[in-house]
């Protein structure tokens, strides 16, 4: 069990597109002495594309879990297709690696099942890879959270053949449901949803309602045939409106005073208190948000609960919580598709 005096051996499973930002900032944190981490190596099935990202940061190339538990690796990421998540990292957890798996986390839910009683039978550390949990606007956010009621939520991007083994839900709008729910901490109580195929066999464009135990209702819209990038998540709570820009890094917020107190209350149907000084002021305030990469803040909050062998910050029961609303939504809009006759669109 590593200590805070020793360097961590860290390594990635996977060398596509995620998996080499993954072994980029482990790069990047092992030339920082203060963090003492040593990148072991990279693994990937194909072994000429693990050479590729090896030489490209100065690491060893592996062919495969197997070797770099041999290597002795104490933490990993594993970015490998989700199709293989349950599969690598049960080997991982079995051979003594805590891991942090990337999105979604299984490819379902009876699978984040069985990956959350592997890791609890061999007591590893297991981080469920959201990575805006670490956007610094959520994480300033969070401290202004008091009852939300209502949310918007847009994430909009261009089309690239990137993840389309997957529905947009699972490719994009997971992100969101992971955010709200660790907003709202209430049970979902109902989902609307629809989606449609525009460039893939997969839904590319969906819009959902969910409405929580609590009362709060969210609307989320995800598109990956957009002409535009846009990651926008917006609320209300009382007296309170939260604007959150992920891409920018930009928390705005609107808060608006308490009305004026007037014998027998506030009538706004009386002429008498149409004047401009009968309304309440709004009060614009924008919270400090300290620039940061989120994968970078993401992989150091890992190792630092992989070293305090404490809580991640993002458990497995929160990527189970997000993965099982995303597959709810899937089946929802698989529904509506039926009833509308659009079936032979939507699963192709």
């Amino acid at each position: 069990m590593p200590s805070n005096s020793d360097a961590l051996r860290v390594g990635v499973v996977g060398c596509g597109a995620f998996g080499r930002n993954h072994a980029r900032v482990y790069r990047e944190l092992q030339a920082d002495p203060s963090e003492k981490v040593q990148f072991v190596g990279v693994a990937d099935l194909d072994y000429g594309r693990a050479q590729m990202v090896a030489k490209e940061f100065g690491t060893k190339a592996l062919r495969s879990a197997d070797e770099l538990i041999a290597a002795g690796v104490q933490a990993a990421s594993v970015a490998v297709p989700t199709v293989s998540h349950l599969e690598v990292a049960r080997q991982l957890m079995a051979g003594g690696v805590d891991v942090l798996i990337e999105k979604p986390l299984a490819t379902t839910v009876a699978e984040a099942d069985e990956l959350i009683d592997v890791a609890e039978r061999h007591g590893r550390v297991a981080q469920a890879g959201h990575l805006e949990r670490f956007n610094p606007a959520v994480r300033a956010t969070v401290p202004l959270l008091t009852q939300p009621m209502f949310f918007e939520v847009h994430r909009l991007s261009v089309f690239t053949p990137r993840s389309l083994d997957v529905d947009v839900i699972l490719d994009l709008m997971i992100h969101d449901l992971d955010v709200v729910l660790s907003f709202v901490k209430s049970p979902v109580k109902e989902i609307r949803a629809v989606g449609l195929p525009i460039l893939s066999p997969k839904v590319d464009i969906a819009n959902v309602r969910m409405e929580f135990e609590s009362g709060c209702v969210a609307n989320f819209t995800a598109s990956r045939v957009s002409t535009e990038r846009i990651r926008k998540l917006r609320f209300f709570q009382p007296r309170q409106y939260v604007s959150v820009d992920y891409s920018r890094q930009d928390v705005l917020v609107l808060t608006v005073d308490q009305l004026p107190s007037q014998e027998g209350g506030f009538d706004p149907f009386n002429p008498a208190n149409v004047a401009a000084s009968a309304f309440p002021a709004i009060t614009p305030f924008k919270p400090k948000v300290e620039p940061q990469e989120p994968l970078r803040a993401e992989l150091g909050s890992f190792l630092k609960a992989v070293r305090g062998r404490s809580t991640p910050e993002v458990t497995l029961d929160d990527g189970r919580r997000a993965l099982a609303a995303a597959m709810e939504i899937v089946d929802t809009i698989a529904e509506h598709s039926l009833r509308a006759n659009l079936m032979q669109l939507t699963r192709g």
